[in-house]
């Protein structure tokens, strides 16, 4: 296990004596007050400040790095250390097989785009060579397990199935991500074909942590305090938010995409190319009724205008606070609703 007290840390959550709903072992792991993890999303939702915001509330705030080079990459996270002293997390992208030129033709042909020019991405060769240099404290992945060796930091791997939990153990993970039917973003299986692995949040966690000796992270449909606590009585240790944070003020979230954000839902791969959880849209559903199989990932992105409309099934829960208020509200709300069902006074929150 890698050691978190080279990093600043938050002294152990107590009150009267009591041990907080907050004090796990994921906090210890992490270097945090708060076992909250605030999702890496793509597309320009988690900027470094952010992630700042986040990290410096007691949380922990996650760049997503998968999208960008290695000069980016590196310039995001030196921007976020220069805002926080505290830890945050980067995430990547496992490598899949490179995507096939099949089948844009047909995708040109039912979305009225030209063919673009090729645009490769980032090498992840590269972009963790960035997170070993720069000594990033925590990094999380999903769609696979990467190249672990070298990497000097807490590892979190993300899992749609138990198996995959177990499969991410093996490989020396240090936490595991319990990805749930509900949430929003592209699926992270890689085991199983994604819709073969649609397991909700209230059946995996408790499976994943009875599976696995690391800490779970329950993540998906998880907006507020009530969620957070029925994560802790399921067994995991800490929780991950996506959506929740994609309404904070510090969000590079567009105007169009929040004010999506509590419309229907659904999974689809015609987006991207990879099954994700996204708003259900006219231009979707236009999409998936043409029986057109989309391009390999990421293909499909760039015959789209914008981002695809990435969000979980509770996205009208969400809230337009600065990142620090909702952390804040997070815990204070876990705490009250456990205080409440156990009829104890409350030990944790602000």
């Amino acid at each position: 296990m890698v050691p978190a007290d080279r990093w600043l840390r938050y002294p152990a959550g107590r009150h009267n004596g009591q041990v907080a709903w907050s004090d796990t072992q994921l906090t210890d792991l992490l270097g945090v007050r708060l076992p909250i993890v605030a999702a890496p999303m793509a597309g320009g939702h988690s900027t470094p400040e952010l992630v700042a915001a986040v990290s410096s509330a007691g949380a922990l705030g996650s760049l997503a790095g998968a999208m960008l080079g290695p000069d980016d990459l590196r310039a995001a996270i030196r921007r976020t250390r220069d805002l926080t002293d505290r830890p945050f997390a980067v995430n990547l992208f496992a490598p899949g097989p490179a995507p096939s030129a099949d089948r844009l033709g047909d995708w040109s042909r039912l979305t009225g785009v030209p063919v673009p020019e090729p645009r490769p991405g980032p090498s992840l060769a590269d972009q963790l060579d960035v997170l070993r240099s720069e000594r990033v404290p925590v990094f999380s992945f999903t769609f696979g397990i990467p190249d672990l060796d070298g990497l000097d930091a807490v590892l979190i791997g993300t899992a749609t199935t138990v198996a995959e939990a177990v499969a991410l153990e093996r490989a020396g993970v240090h936490a595991v991500v319990a990805q749930g039917f509900e949430a929003g973003g592209h699926r992270g299986s890689f085991l199983a074909d994604p819709y073969r692995s649609l397991v909700g949040t209230l059946a995996l966690v408790p499976q994943m942590v009875d599976a696995v000796a690391v800490p779970v992270l329950a993540a998906g449909g998880i907006m507020d305090g009530r969620g957070i606590a029925a994560a802790r009585a399921l067994g995991a240790q800490g929780v991950q938010l996506g959506t929740a944070f994609m309404t904070c003020v510090e969000s590079g979230t567009a105007t169009a995409h929040r004010a999506a954000l509590g419309a229907e839902t659904t999974v689809t791969a015609v987006l991207t190319g990879r099954a994700a959880r996204a708003v259900r849209t006219p231009e979707v559903d236009r999409l998936e009724a043409s029986g057109v199989a989309p391009p390999d990932y990421p293909l499909p992105r760039q015959f789209q205008p914008g981002p695809p409309l990435l969000a979980g099934q509770a996205g009208a829960l969400g809230r337009a606070l600065p990142a620090a208020e909702l952390v804040d509200a997070l815990d204070r709300e876990t705490a009250e609703v456990l205080e409440r069902l156990s009829g104890t006074p409350r030990s944790g929150g602000s």
